[in-house]
Parts: structure tokens; C-alpha cells; sequence
């Protein structure tokens, strides 16, 4: 027959008697062999594959320092945020992929991996980075063009005549 507990004391000595531990699981960082945290980075139809390392705040986008890569200060401030956020601008290299789309959605695209490559160097981070919205995909893409329309959604110009 199961023990039944009034207060918190006869919960603890029900437990320790049963060998339940707490159901409290904390998440393993996930680093390489060269000390490196990996995440990817999706934003429009551009793809990035972000590493992370400790140092001294380096960004490098497909080779190129992230001045010459994104000339705007607005796309450089977007790919910074996570970053910003969590406090760790100047502990962490990054060395980034990316792919597809334009620079703006490039600089999205990279900002998701290094908040992924944040989470999975130290994944008690997520907690900062998700009420921000760093951690999630955003889904929307340029809408395809339909047939009888000038572009998705406009017509051709009427003429009565």
C-alpha cells in the first residue's frame, strides 16, 4: 500500500525511502573536439553555419571580417544581439557560413546560429536568449508569384478601353 504525505517532511522521507530522485535534468554543453559549439541559422531562404570558440570577440562571415560583410551598422547590431544579451560579446570568436537570400536575411539567419551555438556552448543561457526571441526560426519567405498577376499579390493595371 502507497505511503501518503500530509506535509513536506513525509513527502522528503517517502522519497529518500523509494529512491526517487528529482526530476530535474540539466542539459549537457555540446563542444568538439577543438573546443568549438556548432548551431544553425535559418532566415528567409539563407542558411548559416555558425561556430563558436572562446576568445576575444572576432566575427568572421565566409571569410571576410563582419565590417566588410555587412557595411551596414543595422545588419553588424542584429548579428551582435545574442551576444549583447547574454553579456558575452568579447569571450567568444565567431566563424560563420552562410548561404542564400540577401544580407538582411543573412544577418538573421547568422544571429540564429549564435544564439544556437550559444545554447549548446552553455545551455543554461536559453533562458536569456528565448524571452528575446533569439532561439526561434522566423518563418516567414517572399510569397511566390501567381499566375494572371504582375507579382504575388498585385494585378495588371485595368483599362476600361
Amino acid at each position: 500500500m502507497a505511503e501518503t504525505a500530509n506535509t513536506l517532511e513525509d513527502l522528503k522521507s517517502v522519497t529518500e525511502d523509494t529512491g526517487v530522485t528529482s526530476a530535474v535534468v540539466t542539459a549537457e554543453p555540446k563542444i568538439d573536439a577543438q573546443g568549438r559549439a556548432y548551431g544553425t541559422g535559418r532566415r528567409k531562404s539563407a542558411t548559416a553555419r555558425v561556430w563558436i570558440k572562446p576568445g576575444t570577440g572576432k566575427i568572421v562571415i565566409n571569410g571576410k571580417e563582419q565590417e566588410a560583410y555587412f557595411a551596414r551598422p543595422v545588419l553588424r547590431m542584429v548579428i551582435e544581439q545574442p551576444l549583447v544579451e547574454s553579456d558575452r560579446r568579447t569571450q567568444f570568436d565567431v566563424i560563420a557560413t552562410v548561404k542564400g537570400s540577401g544580407l538582411s536575411g543573412q544577418a538573421g539567419a547568422v544571429r540564429h546560429g549564435i544564439a544556437r551555438a550559444l545554447v549548446n556552448y552553455e545551455p543554461e543561457l536559453r533562458r536569456v536568449l528565448k524571452p528575446f526571441g533569439f532561439m526561434t526560426r522566423d518563418p516567414r519567405k517572399v510569397e511566390r508569384k501567381k499566375y494572371g498577376r504582375a507579382k504575388a499579390r498585385r494585378s495588371f493595371q485595368f483599362s476600361k478601353r
